[in-house]
């Protein structure tokens, strides 16, 4: 069964290894620290997960992914950027929109948030997939609007109202 939680401090080492990953973290943000450290994981722990709606993916109470919604500030305050991970060796089995699903729920039900959104790296397939079966709309391609590690990338966005 799946579920969405808090973090606990039993997840660090879990994040460590997901989190290093080359296929995990290729699509993620230049946000996450690479090479990601146990210092890292203390510190997401203890005060990263708790700066928006953020969740741990929980399946067979193995922590395997996490899934969130930040809102945004100022003239953006109704709307929230949405972003999620999963470990790899659960890729494929529906687990992002189930967690997406559930995280759109919880959204709807305990904020006052009328839209949600998504960057996404082009070229990073399983994605789109994910935020198009979830009800999400394409909204515009964005040339190099990511820069990671010396290089540009277009993204695509995503977006939905709730």
């Amino acid at each position: 069964m799946l579920r969405l939680r808090d973090f606990k401090p039993e997840d660090k080492t879990l994040l460590v290894d997901h989190l290093n990953n080359p296929d995990v973290k290729r699509f993620l943000s230049p946000k996450i620290p690479s090479p990601y450290t146990m210092d890292d994981a203390r510190w997401w722990v203890e005060i990263g997960s708790k700066a928006g709606e953020i969740f741990a993916i929980e399946k067979g109470g193995i922590f395997i992914g996490c899934v969130s919604a930040i809102k945004g500030e100022l003239e953006y305050c109704k709307s929230a950027e949405v972003g999620y991970w999963l470990a790899k060796e659960y890729w494929g089995q529906g687990i992002v929109t189930e967690a997406l699903a559930l995280l759109i729920e919880q959204v709807e039900s305990t904020t006052d948030i009328a839209r949600l959104h998504a960057i996404v790296f082009d070229g990073n397939t399983g994605s789109d997939k994910v935020l198009l079966k979830s009800g999400f709309k394409h909204e515009a391609l964005l040339e190099k609007a990511i820069y990671k590690e010396g290089t540009f990338y277009n993204a695509n966005l995503y977006g939905k109202l709730i």
